[in-house]
């Protein structure tokens, strides 16, 4: 059931899903995404996925808004791509519950600014313990689409989910009698 909380999304996020064909996640966890302008530019900017990625920006899920704080974009461009910058201002301006990035810079910058942040793996994740994606599969669709994901990660990534199945949890309770 999605959530009603403020998400606001960076870029990779949304193109790494587009990629994979796992845009359909998205409606699945939340109500609405909100993305700044820069990311639109961006992310109509490429090739690939960008028919996806133009279906999506027209949906009603998805709403367009200017980052309004020009001289925090500003300050934040110093560190960050435009996109980034445009996201993390604009979740601050909206008191966003969620941000949607990737980028290590990005997401330090957002926990610097407070701000609860979440990246493509952790929207799969998600929807792999509601049980709408297989985790194995949709990690190796983004590694398949480009999305750089360390051996590490990705075997981690699976075992959360593993360990958090109710298949998993009554093994281990009957292991445990």
């Amino acid at each position: 059931m999605p959530s009603s909380e403020v998400v606001v999304s960076n870029t990779s996020p949304l193109l790494n899903l587009a990629l994979a064909d796992r845009l359909d996640v998205l409606p699945e966890q939340f109500e609405s995404i909100v993305v700044p302008d820069a990311v639109q530019t961006e992310l109509l900017a490429g090739e690939d996925g960008v028919g996806r990625l133009e279906t999506l920006l027209e949906s009603d899920f998805v709403s367009v808004q200017p980052a309004e704080n020009r001289e925090l974009v500003r300050e934040l461009r110093s560190e960050l791509d435009a996109g980034e910058a445009a996201a993390i201002a604009l979740a601050l301006e909206r008191d966003a519950d969620l941000v949607l990035i990737n980028e290590r810079d990005g997401r330090t910058v957002a926990r610097r600014h407070d701000l609860t942040i979440t990246g493509v793996v952790g929207i799969l994740l998600r929807a792999a313990r509601d049980e709408t994606v297989d985790i194995e599969t949709a990690m190796s669709e983004l590694r398949d689409a480009g999305f750089w994901i360390g051996d590490d990660l990705y075997r981690r990534a699976i075992e959360s989910v593993a360990e958090s199945t109710p298949e998993s949890e009554s093994e281990s309770n009957s292991e445990k009698s």
